[in-house]
C-alpha cells in the first residue's frame, strides 16, 4: 500500500511539474533571467507551492503526531548555516541556471527529454556523493 501511494503521489507531482512548465528548461531559464526577458509564471507556481505547504504543514502537525507510514516526522534538525551549506546551495543554483533543471523536474523529464535529464541526474548524484 505504501509503494502504491508513493507511486500515485509521485505521478501526481510529476504531472504538476509538467503542467507548470517546470520540466521545460527554457521556461525555467526564462524565470531565472530576471534582468532580461523575465518569465514570472514560475514565481506564481512557487508561491502557490509555498503557501500550500505552509497551510498543509500547519494542518498536518496540528492533527497528526506522526506520518501515516512512519513512526515519526523526519524534519531537519540542523539550524546553522555553514560553508558546506553555502557551497552546496551555490552549486545547486549554478547547476539549475545552466541546465534549467532542478531534481524533481529532471526526474519528471526523463520520458520527455531523456538525454539531458539523465545527464543532469548523473551530475546531481555525483555531486551528492562528493564530500567537501
Amino acid at each position: 500500500m505504501k509503494l502504491v501511494l508513493a507511486l500515485l503521489i509521485g505521478t501526481l507531482f510529476g504531472f504538476g511539474l509538467s503542467l507548470a512548465q517546470m520540466t521545460n528548461p527554457l521556461a525555467v531559464i526564462g524565470f531565472l533571467d530576471i534582468t532580461g526577458n523575465w518569465d514570472f509564471r514560475l514565481a506564481l507556481v512557487m508561491c502557490s507551492a509555498l503557501l500550500t505547504t505552509l497551510v498543509g504543514y500547519q494542518f498536518i502537525f496540528a492533527k497528526q503526531s506522526a506520518p501515516l507510514f512512519s513512526g515519526a516526522f523526519k524534519l531537519p534538525s540542523k539550524t546553522n548555516v555553514d560553508w558546506q551549506l553555502v557551497i552546496g546551495a551555490a552549486l545547486f543554483g549554478v547547476g539549475w541556471g545552466l541546465s534549467g533543471y532542478c531534481p524533481g523536474p529532471a526526474i519528471a523529464s526523463i520520458s520527455i527529454n531523456p538525454k539531458e535529464s539523465l545527464l543532469f541526474i548523473t551530475a546531481m548524484l555525483v555531486g551528492m556523493k562528493l564530500k567537501l
